[in-house]
């Protein structure tokens, strides 16, 4: 935990320093979308977390995805960026911050998004509304985030989830549904092939990681606990949000002025009036991150905003006009002038899409790279290794994670060794807290 982004992304940078002196010649991609995929969707490796029944379960729930959404979606990576707030905040509070966020984070999408464009091996053989960019990369000309918007990890099975985030009670009762009711695609898939796992589960959801939001309410749960029964036990701790790109300019994957938005951003959406979500808005706020993760630069684009729409520019600017006393708050409590400023590049940026970092993508791609996105990537994956590797890092601090690499290694070999039931009977010991809560639910 840190109390402050340039503490954070000190850290980032210094794990970062560490893995690349332990990698070898390997480069860490840094690209929210993947870099040339194998044409044979089973010829992608599946992470695989050692012989305990843990380790099994979290490479089975894997390969439950692979069956349910395909290999290539596991290629994708983001940012999650969790938040907390001090002092004794309530469940209720801390549910009214995430229909805020739900509400205006295609802001998010449009300022910070940096995922434009697609390797054409990413979408092979797949039904898409892409254009052709060169011979090896797709793109839409005015898109942010294509790795949140259709093409990215998304759900069509998912999408008959109404999730309320009304209050905990509410949001809690979805995922237990979806978490016990069976669901006949994946029945067809099963559990088992002779020996083999197919998935953990056929209900909608294997786990609860599986549902896929832009926020998570999270609380960190004790050994063998389930996420659900922490959240119903002991309450919101904290908001996981799951929305941000990698940054491809930036060696860490995002920056401390970044970082400082989200502060604002999200204590924003915890001071202000939050009514409760109707179906209605439900479905107007997929619809709106989908605007934006495809069209969110297009000139005079409108959006979903009861009674009727409004533009992007004009949406947007209420919401940055309502950030600026947060910006001042902040500042006063931490000194200088960091979050007025990145407040104001944000205002600008809303009125030009070019200083975007998606844009700023499309155009570095085309200005030095025949217009591939693999060849942008891959130059801009190297020149962070070069710059990363070159910076001092304290024999201290390469001490301190290889001994925490060391116990890492050393509990694998412990709970490995202590395992003691058969993996089936693991894996239905640990579904079976839903099936009991929905017995008695019955």
């Amino acid at each position: 935990m840190h109390d402050s982004a340039d503490a954070c992304l000190t850290e980032l940078t210094e794990i970062h320093q560490f893995v690349y002196r332990a990698i070898g010649d390997e480069l860490l991609w840094c690209a929210s979308m993947p870099s040339r995929l194998p044409a044979d969707d089973g010829d992608i490796p599946i992470g695989r977390y050692g012989t305990s029944n843990v380790g099994r379960a979290k490479s089975i729930y894997r390969m439950g995805l692979s069956h349910r959404y395909g290999r290539r979606m596991q290629t994708i990576s983001g940012i999650h960026y969790n938040f907390s707030l001090p002092g004794d905040v309530s469940n209720a509070a801390y549910f009214a911050l995430i229909r805020n966020f739900r509400r205006h984070s295609w802001l998010l999408l449009y300022l910070f998004g940096a995922s434009p464009a697609v390797c054409a091996s990413f979408v092979e053989g797949r039904a898409h509304e892409l254009e052709r960019l060169s011979p090896d990369t797709f793109y839409l000309p005015h898109a942010t985030s294509l790795r949140m918007g259709r093409l990215g990890y998304q759900s069509d099975a998912q999408s008959s989830l109404a999730v309320s985030y009304n209050n905990l009670e509410s949001y809690a009762a979805s995922l237990q549904e979806a978490l016990t009711k069976p669901y006949p695609p994946y029945e067809e898939v099963g559990i088992r092939d002779g020996n083999e796992y197919r998935q953990l589960a056929t209900s909608l959801l294997q786990i609860e990681n599986e549902f896929y939001g832009t926020i998570r309410p999270k609380r960190v749960i004790r050994p063998g606990e389930r996420p659900l029964h922490a959240l119903r036990d002991r309450g919101v701790e904290y908001v996981e949000v799951r929305l941000m790109d990698l940054d491809p300019f930036q060696a860490a994957g995002i920056t401390a002025d970044t970082m400082r938005f989200l502060d604002m951003f999200l204590l924003h959406c915890f001071t202000h009036e939050s009514p409760l979500d109707t179906p209605d808005e439900l479905s107007a706020i997929v619809r709106n991150k989908q605007r934006v993760a495809a069209r969110g630069r297009e000139p005079g684009l409108t959006l979903l905003r009861a009674p009727g729409e409004a533009t992007l520019h004009q949406w947007g600017s209420e919401i940055l006009a309502e950030c600026a006393p947060i910006a001042a708050g902040l500042d006063e409590a931490t000194g200088g002038r960091a979050h007025r400023d990145v407040l104001a590049r944000a205002v600008a940026a809303l009125g030009n899409p070019d200083v975007t970092p998606s844009a700023r993508v499309l155009a570095a791609m085309a200005r030095d790279h025949g217009n591939s996105h693999v060849r942008f990537v891959l130059a801009q994956s190297r020149a962070h290794r070069e710059a990363v590797l070159a910076l001092p890092l304290s024999d201290e601090t390469a001490e301190r994670f290889l001994r925490l690499a060391d116990e890492s290694v050393q509990e694998q070999k412990r709970i490995e060794a202590s395992d003691t039931l058969p993996f089936e009977a693991y894996r239905q010991l640990y579904l079976a807290p839903f099936r009991l809560s929905e017995s008695k639910a019955n």
